[in-house]
């Protein structure tokens, strides 16, 4: 243990569940377990009620999902944004605050990020199976040793800066991502550039002359995946190529997944390659509907069909799929659980513009996409960062006073 630090039972370090008082007659900010993002470190408020009983917070303090599975998946986020510093949530949630002249509230969310604490909960858990929770009182039994507040305060300052570089990008790619819809809305469904021009029936209605209506299969080439055999593990070990289950779409521009299968997995099952920048769609399962590209070429479930270019861009398709996602479940079969054929996805009517019409359109939108991608890459590579980092400092194995020029020349490289 480094000289200055000390030992702390972790009740002696920061105040769980602190009291707080409420006028019963007035409504405060509320906070869901389903605001929180594990890979975002704030949350904010989704609705105001009065209280009636919950976790009560203030801006600064940590939310500690202490039920299952939401402890294992990583949702615990530092509450931002609260109206007259007062707001309350889930009975789910523990709350965690700095206590005055020992602990930092911004080192208090990121100690009850580090590993070790998040296993001591996690392996303290008790209850009926699927219904476990993490209580208040466990937290007696754990002892750390931990800086004093100035390091603390400077340990904070280098994860926030990271924590603040992420947030930023996710605020610049919302934008990137609303304004592309908002284009696709404009120019393809209102027609905003052409309302002077003259326009032509259509299967879809009136569209602008020149334009025609063609399906998908007819502008994109389209093929679903396959499950190499579960009995043979050994495709699943050591593989070299992406495979996306329909689980992981959620209308994201890039997806990745970390499980790979083998070249000999791939060769035995349906499963076929498809290259980067693929739009893959949900066709069955709870995420049907659901769409997503991928970053690299890769592979994925017999749940999805792969739409790759042809004649037109892959964003076109992207957005056309996630703007007409309502009208397109509509074609779904199925009662228990609605189904989407790659017959149905190929079969969509989709408008083909006139290319000279649409040319700078498409390069701009091919631009905000770069820009999305590489923000993406970006984050993936400063969130690798901040979780080396922080159990690092936190457990006293890097001294920030005698490695802060190193770190921070990491930071500086990672983001450009």
């Amino acid at each position: 243990m480094p000289n200055n630090w000390k030992t702390y039972n972790l009740f002696d370090f920061i105040d769980i569940n602190p009291r707080m008082k409420f006028n019963s007659s007035e409504e405060y900010p509320f906070v869901e377990m389903k605001d929180l993002n594990p890979n975002s470190r704030k949350v904010l408020p989704s609705a105001t009620k009065k209280l009636k009983g919950g976790a009560k917070f203030q801006n600064g303090d940590t939310l500690f999902a202490r039920i299952t599975p939401c402890l294992q998946n990583g949702k615990i986020c530092q509450v931002k944004g609260l109206k007259n510093n007062k707001g309350f949530g889930s009975t789910e949630f523990l709350v965690f605050r700095g206590k005055e002249n020992i602990s930092d509230n911004d080192f208090v969310y990121y100690l009850s990020r580090e590993p070790f604490v998040r296993q001591f909960a996690e392996s303290n858990m008790i209850g009926t199976s699927g219904r476990q929770r993490i209580a208040k009182e466990a937290f007696q039994n754990l002892k750390l040793e931990l800086p004093p507040l100035p390091e603390q305060k400077a340990i904070a300052n280098i994860l926030s800066a990271i924590d603040d570089k992420i947030e930023n990008n996710l605020a610049i790619n919302k934008t990137l991502e609303d304004m592309a819809m908002a284009l696709y809305k404009h120019w393809f469904v209102d027609f905003g550039p052409f309302q002077d021009g003259e326009f032509v029936d259509s299967e879809l209605g009136m569209i602008p002359k020149g334009w025609v209506v063609k399906s998908i299969g007819e502008l994109y080439n389209t093929s679903s995946g396959g499950t190499p055999s579960r009995k043979k593990m050994e495709y699943y070990e050591n593989g070299s190529i992406p495979w996306i289950k329909s689980k992981e779409l959620n209308n994201s521009f890039i997806i990745e997944t970390e499980e790979k299968i083998t070249e000999e997995a791939l060769s035995k099952s349906s499963a076929k390659l498809f290259p980067k920048k693929s739009v893959l769609m949900a066709m069955y399962g709870a995420t049907v509907g659901e769409v997503g590209i991928n970053s690299i070429e890769s592979t994925c479930n017999q749940a999805i069909c792969a739409i790759k270019e042809k004649e037109l861009p892959y964003f076109y398709v992207f957005l056309y799929l996630k703007y007409e996602k309502e009208n397109i479940l509509n074609q779904a079969v199925g009662s228990a659980q609605q189904n989407i054929s790659q017959v149905i996805i190929k079969n969509l009517s989709i408008i083909n513009p006139l290319k000279t019409d649409v040319i700078g359109l498409f390069k701009k939108l091919e631009n905000n996409y770069k820009i999305l991608e590489n923000n993406i890459k970006e984050n993936r590579t400063l969130t690798k960062l901040r979780d080396t980092l922080l159990p690092k400092l936190i457990s006293g194995e890097v001294r920030l006073k005698e490695f802060r020029g190193q770190i921070e020349n990491v930071i500086t490289n990672a983001v450009k």
